[in-house]
């Protein structure tokens, strides 16, 4: 199978797997966000603070040395395998102390218990990185579907039925834990490799000197993107940061089921054109043109119609969300594109750039950051979505150097669909406020009218401009269509 061929396929795969998780834990947020209140969210936010800064220090950067790695043997995989263990471990129990302090310090007695289960989820996740790992370097995603969505499913489940029962913030916490144990248990029962009991030092060092800067870049970027957490929990209400924490979530849902599912296939596609640049080049204009096309009228359709998605999905009572989720959703647009310029870097084995590149980035937007946080709770709004931005052009600046695919020539190959993803939005919304003016329509209609009008716009404006995306989406959908009719 081509290059080409296995990026397709490993595209419908992802996305299928993708798709599947989110899914179901976009069905699942709704139905919890409808009976839980605010601040049961606003204590899991803060908890996942610890779980971002515990999961960049868990693996060390080194299941990505994996992937990278041309020809890696048992002696990688196992000795991986136990230093990522034994850091959950140690981590966990640091954790584990620390709960009362940390529960002292945000003024939320209930945090002690829950940072002493909840994290449990470290050492079962560190029980599959490995296996994880070297499904995505073979690039088997329909396997790794086929678990992940039972594991979801299942889990969701367990958080639904304990909520209904009066549960509270336990539902979320036993919701994560059941899914990491199922998803763990399916590796082991469903892939066949099996770890020896070896930790190899020259293995660990190769790996660890690739990883150890992933690792620094990670920590940073958790604790820079958490520091909004940190300090609307410190300053502000937990329902304050519910509703900041549901309306990135909700934000990141469409942005995350695209990213993710082509991060896992960019990352061993890019790796394996490393020494062609003209080729490497050619690739991610490919993805990125066909990345940008399918988020950008998402996010600006999601912000057309907020007010009525909320309201009818989740009720009025996180209706204050409504600005904080549009404006967040506007830098979500260039979150993709940034993070497979950063695949670039790390294909051509630059892991010491990247961690530059992290301190460059999160130094300026905490400058930033500084300069803006008088405001408010809004400085903390317009600050997290505007650091987003600073971040893409950092990636692209140093990364298009490295294929000869300047700044300028990328922001002009995705003007195109910019330009036609924002004059559908204004044109459907002056439709909404004639038939506003002309009858009183449900928050139903308006979603269905406004989904169909908008991109039925956008698809006909497509074809006509000649998008050279919507070819693309033609041969993935034929692809799917063999796929489907081969099984």
């Amino acid at each position: 199978m081509s290059i080409k061929e296995k990026t397709i396929s490993g595209i419908i795969w992802t996305l299928a797997q993708q798709t599947g998780v989110q899914g179901v834990n976009f069905l699942v947020q709704l139905c919890l966000a409808r009976i839980l209140l605010p601040e049961a969210f606003g204590l899991i936010a803060i908890v996942q603070i610890f779980i971002a800064i515990g999961n960049a220090l868990m693996d060390g950067g080194m299941t990505a040395s994996l992937i990278r790695m041309e020809k890696p043997d048992q002696r990688d995989f196992s000795t991986v395998f136990f230093i990522n263990l034994l850091s959950s471990i140690v981590f966990y129990l640091i954790l584990f102390i620390a709960a009362p302090y940390i529960s002292e310090f945000f003024k939320q007695p209930l945090l002690t218990p829950i940072i002493r289960i909840y994290p449990i989820s470290f050492v079962i996740q560190a029980l599959v990185g490995v296996q994880t790992a070297k499904l995505t370097k073979e690039m088997n995603f329909k396997l790794q579907m086929y678990m992940q969505i039972p594991a979801t499913f299942c889990g969701g489940l367990v958080g639904l039925l304990l909520a209904y029962t009066g549960a509270g913030v336990w539902s979320l916490v036993w919701m994560q834990l059941t899914t990491a144990f199922l998803f763990m248990i399916q590796h082991w029962f469903r892939t066949n490799w099996r770890p020896s009991f070896i930790i190899d030092r020259e293995k660990l060092r190769f790996h660890f000197n690739f990883g150890y800067k992933l690792t620094l870049s990670s920590l940073i970027t958790s604790i820079y993107i958490h520091s909004y957490t940190l300090i609307i929990g410190k300053l502000y209400s937990a329902t304050q940061l519910g509703y900041f924490n549901q309306a990135n979530t909700l934000r990141m849902f469409p942005v995350t089921n695209i990213t993710i599912a082509l991060q896992k296939v960019t990352y061993p596609v890019f790796s394996s054109l490393q020494h062609n640049n003209e080729k490497l080049k050619q690739a991610f204009k490919k993805i990125t043109s066909l990345v940008f096309f399918i988020i950008c009228p998402v996010m600006m359709s999601l912000i057309l119609l907020a007010s009525p998605l909320f309201r009818f999905a989740l009720t009025e009572k996180w209706l204050p969300a409504v600005p904080y989720f549009q404006i967040l959703c506007i830098s979500a647009i260039v979150y993709p594109h940034s993070l497979y310029n950063l695949n670039i870097v790390l294909a051509k084995g630059r892991s010491d750039l990247h961690f530059k590149l992290e301190l460059l980035k999160k130094g300026s937007s905490v400058l930033f950051f500084l300069l803006i946080i008088p405001f408010g709770i809004w400085g903390v709004v317009y600050a997290s979505a505007l650091s987003m931005f600073i971040q893409a052009f950092i990636n692209a600046l140093y990364s298009g150097r490295m294929i000869n695919y300047s700044f300028r020539s990328q922001v002009l190959d995705i003007m195109p669909t910019v330009l036609i993803a924002t004059s559908s939005m204004f044109i459907v919304y002056f439709l909404q406020v004639f038939m506003d003016s002309v009858a009183n329509t449900g928050d139903l209609t308006k979603i269905i009218f406004g989904l169909f009008a908008y991109f039925l716009f956008y698809i006909f404006m497509s074809y006509f401009f000649r998008i050279q995306s919507m070819e693309e989406m033609k041969i993935i959908a034929l692809q799917l269509l063999k796929k489907i009719k081969k099984t």
